[in-house]
Formats: structure tokens, sequence, C-alpha cells
């Protein structure tokens, strides 16, 4: 109830509060009985906790809720004093009077009559230690009746999260709105940003102290140059008297500037201070939103036939108010399915040499600035040789795509839509639909998901999350003289990337990364913006990772990370294409946050429109004004060989590993000259002319061919397609090829 005023409440709400809270200690306790039935100290809380439950029920004039209570508080001090002991089947019948009570909280009049009376009657079968009625039954399933009269189970719904105890009578509260909490936070967020401000400042002002000392260095010099000439006393007492003035200004300005530096650390502690302080508002502890997962573990457990229990690690760990609320879907879905896929029966892990009770477990930490949460549990784990197999069965992979795959990339599979490694579907799983859920809350969120698993010992899932949605760790660049951050959950890497190490593949430009051709595109080309900036012989490429595809794009520069305060986009603009929210920088200046799952979406579009053939022109627009050839070649070494020896005399070279891919280049692209060779895969050199000279566009492009065989016959059917020049490559040296590369276009400009 914390941040609530109890005056402004109602009693109705009163008690729902209280019920929530008394009935969480109910669930904690019963879960703990059901493992020592006979532990006094759960005893004695839960049969305090159905008494204070009764009293609260009578108040507000709840009859049902002060029926089951002191049904249950008979039967705990019954427990209490030896005359029954709690096993699994009373443990059952206790948590349906829990869900009863609750119910009864949230809707008094709900008329609840019969079910108590349904609930007291078992109570009183345990009490009589009588065999009891759907002791097998798994816990939190009730019968209803469905049409045509025929009876079947159906799961009792999750019980809500409990609210948080109620404050010591101590403690003032006061009621705020999430909005003005929120505004208030980024307010906070301004005034550390502007307390960065005064460091530059000051910076500034201690320039200008030296131009001071430079002044007073100027005025000695012009005194030392007129002693013991003819310049009158006036010129000389002027001068002294400059000094003077020049030297009271320094001391001044150093005393302001030591007062200032004094004042930006004040300022700057105290910003800090405030803006942790208006963010820890937003913290709530881990525990509040997993504090029902016990109770759910159980009984899902229960009703397979398992005996799962749950343990939290960290409960106290601080976690964003609206991110513990994004987690509790995907969490939810992870500790289910770990229940029902990952829990082997009792008799199973006997059999393995494991305790029959199994464990689910959920940890929160704070780690290297980031929030880490981990589900895992200690059942068969994941065959990750069968789910290698469903990706060939399914048409998802090759047989030989499969093969080569890591354990980690073949891990990935599972948070796949609709992918399921159950061949049966059931209520609880089968579907494949939770760990899709799971990993588009975890992407919306700014975080990342990993699977280890271990077969015959576990499955652990790990979220990497960031500590608060209001702030993120971005990467800034530079993009047409405009600052842009990407959240740095997204990025893979930033590299610098030669630009003979640029070639093309299906006519879209590629570069090699960790043994993988990574497509590349233009950050100008996406985002749109002014031109690009000239670059050197190597690009500034920042590599974005959504967890399902990769691209390279090249920006203008590299600005480093920083942390931001996110600031919502006026809601009149709509949804800005590729842009999330917007920040303010140090220095004042907005910087726009990118939407990488957009952007990723509208490379995409753009791949699939061919489009980013404009990246290669873009490249070469930013070098200046060169000559642009295309050498198509299957030969790396024959390839790199003239790349290098044309780009030595200033060319700009694009390579192509074949005629097809030299087709698809030479349609997407623009050039000068093209250079092929006539043997080689998909598409010989012959065809490749003779495709470029029939077309309208192409059919002006200066082409040459360069053969290993000194054949005549090639040589005449290069010319019959229309080549410009034929060169043999076994005969040919670097001057024979450059040569003829002026012949045909010219010398590279300087």
């Amino acid at each position: 109830m914390s941040g609530v005023d109890p005056s402004e409440l109602s009693m109705a709400e009163l008690f729902r509060i209280e019920a929530e809270g008394q009935t969480a200690v109910l669930i904690d306790g019963l879960l703990a009985l059901e493992r020592q039935p006979s532990d006094a100290a759960q005893l004695e809380a839960c049969m305090r906790a159905a008494h204070s439950l009764k009293g609260a029920a009578r108040i507000v004039d709840v009859p049902a809720a002060v029926t089951a209570a002191h049904a249950m508080e008979d039967c705990f001090v019954a427990a209490q004093r030896g005359a029954v002991t709690l096993h699994r089947g009373s443990i059952d019948v206790l948590l349906q009077g829990v869900d009863l009570l609750l119910r009864s909280a949230k809707a008094p009049d709900a008329g609840l009559g019969a079910e108590v009376d349904a609930f007291v009657a078992r109570l009183a079968a345990v009490l009589a230690g009588e065999p009891i009625a759907g002791d097998d039954a798994p816990a939190g399933v009730l019968a209803v009746e469905v049409a045509g009269g025929v009876t079947e189970q159906a799961a009792a719904p999750v019980p809500a999260s409990p609210a948080t105890p109620a404050p010591a009578a101590t403690d003032r509260t006061l009621r705020v709105t999430a909005d003005n909490l929120d505004r208030l936070l980024a307010l906070a967020g301004e005034s550390l940003v502007e307390a960065r401000w005064l460091a530059p400042f000051a910076a500034s002002l201690a320039r200008l102290k030296q131009l001071h000392h430079e002044l007073n260095r100027g005025l000695d010099r012009l005194r030392e140059s007129t002693h013991g000439s003819a310049t009158d006393a006036v010129t000389l007492a002027t001068v002294a008297e400059a000094q003077q003035t020049v030297q009271r200004c320094r001391q001044a300005l150093a005393e302001r500037l030591t007062e200032l530096d004094a004042f930006d650390r004040r300022f700057s502690n105290l910003s800090g201070r405030l803006y942790d302080r208006a963010l820890a508002c937003r913290q709530r502890p881990f525990a509040d939103g997993v504090a029902g997962f016990p109770r759910v573990v159980r009984d899902l457990g229960r009703s397979l036939g398992r005996d799962v229990q749950c343990e939290i690690i960290g409960e106290q760990t601080q976690v964003d108010r609206d991110l513990l609320e994004r987690l509790e879907a995907p969490l939810n879905h992870l500790v289910r399915n770990a229940v029902d896929h990952g829990i082997e029966p009792p008799d199973e892990r006997v059999r393995a040499g494991k305790p029959p009770a199994a464990m689910v477990r959920l940890e929160a930490l704070h780690s290297a600035g980031m929030l880490l949460i981990i589900v895992s549990d200690d059942g068969r784990g994941i065959d990750v040789e069968r789910v290698r197999r469903l990706l060939v069965e399914r048409w998802l992979a090759d047989a030989e795509s499969a093969a080569r795959m890591s354990e980690d990339e073949v891990l990935q599979f599972l948070f796949l839509p609709g992918f399921s490694t159950k061949e049966t579907v059931s209520e609880v799983s089968g579907r494949g639909v939770g760990l899709d859920v799971v990993h588009t809350i975890v992407k919306q969120v700014r975080g990342t998901i990993r699977v280890v698993t271990t077969v015959g010992q576990g499955t652990r899932f790990q979220l990497q999350l960031p500590l608060t949605l209001s702030v993120v760790r971005a990467l800034l660049v530079e993009i047409g003289g405009e600052p842009y951050a990407f959240p740095l959950a997204f990025v893979a890497r930033t590299v610098r990337v030669p630009r003979e190490q640029i070639e093309l593949l299906e006519g879209r430009q590629h570069f090699a990364l960790d043994g993988r051709h990574v497509g590349l595109v233009t950050a100008h080309q996406i985002l749109g913006g002014g031109d690009p900036k000239p670059h050197g012989e190597e690009l500034p490429v920042v590599v974005l990772n959504d967890g399902q595809a990769s691209y390279g794009l090249v920006v203008d520069r590299l600005l480093g990370e920083r942390s931001l305060v996110i600031r919502p986009l006026d809601p009149r603009l709509g949804k800005v294409k590729d842009i999330s929210a917007a920040a303010v920088m140090a220095d004042g200046s907005p910087v726009l946050i990118v939407d990488v799952d957009d952007l990723m979406r509208s490379i995409d579009q753009a791949v699939s429109a061919g489009r980013p053939s404009a990246v290669i022109e873009e490249v070469a627009a930013g070098s200046g004004e060169r000559k642009h050839i295309l050498v198509v070649d299957d030969s790396f070494t024959a390839r790199e060989l003239e790349r290098k020896l044309l780009e030595s005399r200033g060319y700009l070279v694009t390579v192509a590993v074949d005629g097809m891919d030299g087709w698809n280049a030479v349609r997407t692209g623009r050039f000068h000259l093209i250079v092929t060779d006539i043997d080689m895969p998909r598409m010989d050199g012959i065809e490749l002319v003779t495709l470029i000279k029939k077309d309208p566009r192409l059919q002006t492009l200066p082409v040459m061919i360069v053969s290993y065989k000194d054949r005549e016959e090639d040589r005449r059917r290069g010319f019959e397609a229309g080549a410009d020049y034929c060169l043999s490559k076994g005969s040919f040296h670097d001057e024979a090829l450059l040569g003829a590369v002026r012949d045909l276009i010219g010398e590279a400009p300087v």
C-alpha cells in the first residue's frame, strides 16, 4: 500500500488490501507446510493470518469470508495440537480456501455461499481424518458444468500477485500518480543533464584566464621595449596601470573559477542524488512481481503428477516498476515451460539419481549496470540434437546448414513463432507460442535472452535487461550532421571496414565478419539526411542484430556510448518511421533514439526492393569523383590481384564472385568499366557480356575480357558478344592491364 493514504480508502478497499497481504502469508506458509507439516512457526503464521482475515471480514460484513477463514483457523489450531497432520490433500483443500478468500474480498456480493459450504465440508473431513474426496485432483482445479450436462476439469485462475504489505504506522504515505512520478523523473534527468553543462563552461573561462596571462606578458614586453627610450612618462604610467588592471581581473577571474568549480561539484552531486532518488521511487522489489509463482509451480506440478518446488533468489533486488509489470507474462511462460517441458516424473528422477522433488529457480540480480533475471530448473534439459532434426523435418533449415549450426544457434529456433518440441498439444504448452511471446516482450524492453542447457541436468534461461525503462545506454553516431542513438542491446559490434573487404554477392554489398557475410547498407539511404561525409579507406560500421538478422550500417562518425534519459515524442507526431523516442545530450542538444526493430524492417524492405545497390554509389560519392570498375572473377587470387592493382592507380573497384553475381551488380550499380573472366560457374563471361550489350541502358558500357586461356576461339567469341578488349591472364602484366583500362576509360582522377 506504499504511496496510498489509508484514510482515503473505503472499508471494502481496506479489506481487499488486507486480504491480498494475508493470503500471501497463507500461500507461503502452506507451501512450506507441504514440505515440513510440523513446522510450528509456519502453523502459527497461518493461524494468525486466518484469524486476522476472519476479524476483518466480520467488520466489513462478508459472511462467506468469515466462514471460510474460521474453518481454516480451526484446521491450523488442530494441526498445532497434533490432532491432524497436513498432507498434500489437506494442503490442496486449504489452498482452495485461500482462493475463496481472495474472491470474496474482491467481490463480496459474488454469492459464494455454496462453494464455501462445500469447502467447509471438505475441511471437516480433513479434521475427522476421513479420506478426502478428490484428494488426487490437482490443486486449483475445480469441477465445472458445461453445456449438455458434461462435467470437465477447468483450471482455476492463477492467483493475483499480492499487494505490498501495509507500511508501519509511523510511515507517512502520499498518493502519487504514475504520470506525475514519470514527470518528476524526467525533470530530474534534465537537471542531471544541465549539471553537466557547467564543466565545459568552466573550461571556457579557464581559457579566458590564460588569455589574461598572455595579455599581461604582452604588456611586460611593451614596457621593456620602451625602457630607456624617449617615450614620455604618461605612456609608461598608462602601461603600468593597464598591467595592474589585468592582474586584478585575472585574480578576480581565478576566484570566480574556484567558486564555479565548487558549485559545479555540489550541483552535479545534488542532481545525481535527485535523479537516483527519483529513479528509486519507480523501483519495486523483485518479489512483488513473482510472489505468486511458487503457488503456480506447485499447482501445475500437481496437475502433471510431478513434485516441484519454486525458489526465489534476490527477492529484494530493485526492479523498475514498468519493467516488472512487463515481465510478468514472460516469466510466467518460462516457469510453466520449465515444469511442463523440463521436469521429469518422480520415478524417472529417482532412476536418474536425482531427488524426487524437482526445483525451479527464479533469480534476480544487478550485474555490470544491467538487470539479470535467471529462470532455471534441474530437469531433463533440452535435447539439442532432436531440435536440430526438427529444423530439417520442418523445412526451417537444410541438413547441411543444420549440421553446421552451433548449439546456441540451434536453441535460438525455440523462440520462433509456432515452434515447439512437444509432439502433442496440451492446455499448458505445445503450440509454440510461449517462447515467442517471451522473446518479443524481452526485445520490446531492450533486453536479450539466452538459453543454456545440459541434457539430464536442466535448462537455464537468462534475461539481460536494462535497470530502468526511463534510461537507455546507447551508442551515439553522426549521420548527415545529426546525432542518432542506437540502444546497446541491439548493437552487436562497431567495426571499421576497409574498402577492399567489401564485396558484391547477389548484387548486394557484404563484408566478412567472424567468418560470415554481413549485408552492408548506409544510414543515409535508410534514415535520410544530408549527403554522406567523405570516408577514408575504412568505413565506420555499426553491426545491428535483432536476434533474427544482422546488418552493417555505414555511418558518418562514431561518437561513443552515452546514458540517455528517454523523452517520448509528442503524440501529435504519431509513429515516426524508424524512431522510437528522443533524449537530450550533455550540451543540451537533442538526439533521436532509433527504433531498431522498425529500422531492421526498413532495411529488409529496401533489400527486397533492390534499393541497397545505391550503397555502392554512396560510398563512391563519399570518396570523391572516382572511376568505378567492376571485376568479375570466380578466382579469389585473380580478382584480388586485379583489385589491388587498379586501386593502387586510383580507381574505385568492386568485385563479384561469378557471372550471375556480376550481372546483378551491373543492373543495380553504376560502373565505368567491367573486367570479367570467361570460365565461371552459374554464368560465364561470354553470357555476361552478351546480356550487357543487349541491354539498351548498358550497351555503351565498356567491357574487358581477361582469360587464363590464350585461345583464339575465346577472343573471337568475346568480340562477337560485344567485348571491347580481350586480354590473356597467362601473358598479361601490370602495365598491360592498366594500359588497356586507360585506353577504355582514361586515367583515374588524382
